[in-house]
């Protein structure tokens, strides 16, 4: 069926978040012009406002509407210890759990050659900077059971070996192949108490 244009380029847009193909883009096309005006403005301005007041922490790279953000700013979070996430819904998961009172470094991404994703181009020198500046006591590898996850943590590992802390990973809780975002608090908070050290 031909579309008009604004319809095509709506439908085009919901096609570019992941997992969605041409039915469900143009389900969610559809849906959104049967919505009264006044929602759909609220929908467009909830749009504009998060990427307006969304920004990337300066110390640990969270998504946050401040920098720093509501945990490096928490007096009441454990310095000592770092987690390291490949992304901010990996740290809200484990935010979920109640488990973990320490600090976060969030990667924004995993090595994957195949992607063309490199070393330089997720947040590992910032994290080692952190080490240098930090009395970190222990870094927690919360990376994926993937072989990307894989990758990045013992590239991590043989980085932060040499500043002589302590390098765990949480236990494998999770099934090989599984992302955290997908874990329940159970699973994930389990993980983290069976952490090891790499």
């Amino acid at each position: 069926m031909i579309y008009p244009k604004s319809i095509a380029a709506l439908i085009e847009h919901f096609q570019k978040f992941p997992s969605v193909g041409p039915k469900s883009a143009q389900r969610m096309a559809f849906y959104l012009l049967r919505m009264p005006m006044s929602e759909v403005q609220k929908f467009a301005q909830s749009i504009i406002d998060a990427k307006q007041n969304t920004h990337t922490c300066d110390i640990c790279f969270n998504l946050s509407s401040t920098s720093p953000c509501e945990i490096c700013q928490s007096t009441k979070r454990d310095r000592s210890t770092i987690c390291v996430v490949a992304e901010t819904k990996d740290l809200i998961a484990i935010e979920k759990t109640n488990e973990y009172k320490g600090l976060y470094h969030v990667l924004q991404g995993l090595i994957s050659p195949m992607d063309g994703i490199g070393a330089d181009d997720i947040r590992i020198k910032e994290l080692l900077n952190r080490l240098t500046n930090e009395e970190v006591k222990e870094i927690i590898l919360a990376l994926s059971p993937s072989v990307e996850g894989e990758a990045t943590s013992l590239y991590l590992s043989k980085l932060i070996r040499p500043f002589g802390v302590k390098i765990s990973r949480i236990a494998f809780g999770l099934p090989v192949g599984s992302d955290l975002e997908y874990a329940d608090e159970i699973t994930i908070a389990k993980a983290i108490e069976g952490r090891r050290e790499v």
